[in-house]
């Protein structure tokens, strides 16, 4: 096992943010940095035995800083938060008291506002222990940040083990009731991002999604996925039925976990590579997204990164949980701390 330290670059107010590598003696090697506490690159080996970075993202910080991707805002490997997906109009409400947050996607507030999680600066601290490496990464939302109520400090944990596993564990304590939801963007392409991820085998054990209206905001009604184009029960390529779809995949799968178990959620294969990730998750929903509106934009080794250059498979909470009450609650009351794992384990066939 290996951990290093290096210096990424300088944040836009001349902070120093660190870029930290993880690696296992199984040729799995992952970069993240404590800006956005972004996962920069995972590299694993294929099938025929070579490395390559299998996740979207840049070399350099200035890339993440840059006016380009901060204006499109794809997200590319980020912690999101204070509440990850969307809040319809942006309004929610804690008792008799209504919330404003910022309206940054359509008429709707998305992955905690204008500066969100995925734009501050995280306090950082190495893990190193004889099976695992990683880094802890802390960071403190003062209350009515982006219209937040209460001051919440937050703690995410990135390691990697020597069983190929990257384990994400968060936690957050408030000192006032409000609402939290946590996860990481990082999009997946498991040919080294030589294609797009249409040929992707992807299999999710959920039947049932939560129903959207035209601004991907839940109704409150759920929907069986049994026969649809968003049916992965059994594993299917990716772009097998997306014509079939305006936007490509953007949808909340639920899996039927409500007693916060660590269970199977996801998996994700490419047949040339031989390359998969398995996702296990405490969280009771799993968002899949196939990048539509990925910019065009250079990647860590000058490739172009554009529409279904990767796809998402973020363990949440549901979408817009505030305003329904009858979805798993992501209210944060003082005294019960949020906490919840996600795994991403990388194999082969």
């Amino acid at each position: 096992m290996e951990l290093k330290r290096e210096v990424f670059g300088k944040g836009r107010r001349g902070e120093k943010v660190l870029l930290f590598t993880l690696r296992n003696d199984h040729g799995v090697t992952i970069k993240i940095t404590n800006y956005g506490g972004i996962i920069t690159a995972i590299k694993t080996p294929d099938k025929g035995g070579k490395k390559d970075n299998i996740v979207l993202g840049f070399k350099s910080l200035e890339d993440y800083l840059s006016d380009e991707y901060i204006e499109k805002c794809p997200s590319f490997g980020c912690i999101t938060g204070r509440y990850a997906n969307r809040i319809a109009k942006g309004k929610f409400q804690i008792g008799e008291k209504t919330y404003t947050l910022p309206i940054n996607n359509g008429p709707n507030s998305l992955h905690g506002g204008i500066t969100g999680f995925d734009k501050v600066i995280w306090e950082p601290r190495m893990i190193e222990k004889r099976d695992r490496v990683g880094v802890e990464l802390k960071y403190r939302s003062v209350h009515m940040e982006e219209g937040f109520p209460g001051t919440v400090d937050v703690t995410v944990n990135y390691t990697l083990n020597q069983k190929n596993e990257f384990v994400i564990g968060y936690k957050a304590v408030t000192d006032r009731e409000t609402v939290i939801n946590l996860t990481n963007h990082t999009y997946f392409n498991l040919t080294g991002n030589s294609e797009n991820i249409l040929n992707h085998l992807l299999y999710i054990p959920a039947e049932t999604k939560t129903l959207n209206d035209n601004t991907l905001i839940p109704t409150g009604a759920f929907s069986n996925v049994t026969g649809t184009p968003f049916d992965f029960t059994v594993p299917t390529t990716i772009g097998s039925r997306i014509e079939l779809l305006d936007d490509g995949y953007d949808l909340n799968y639920v899996l039927d976990n409500d007693d916060q178990k660590l269970v199977p959620a996801g998996l994700l294969s490419e047949q040339s590579s031989g390359r998969t990730v398995e996702v296990f998750t405490t969280e009771p929903g799993i968002q899949l997204y196939t990048g539509y509106y990925i910019p065009e934009l250079k990647g860590k080794k000058g490739e172009t990164y554009s529409r279904y250059s990767g796809v998402a498979l973020e363990a949440q909470h549901y979408p817009d949980s505030p305003n329904h009450p009858h979805f798993p609650s992501t209210s944060l009351i003082p005294g019960n701390p949020f906490k919840s794992k996600t795994i991403y384990k990388f194999g082969l066939k």
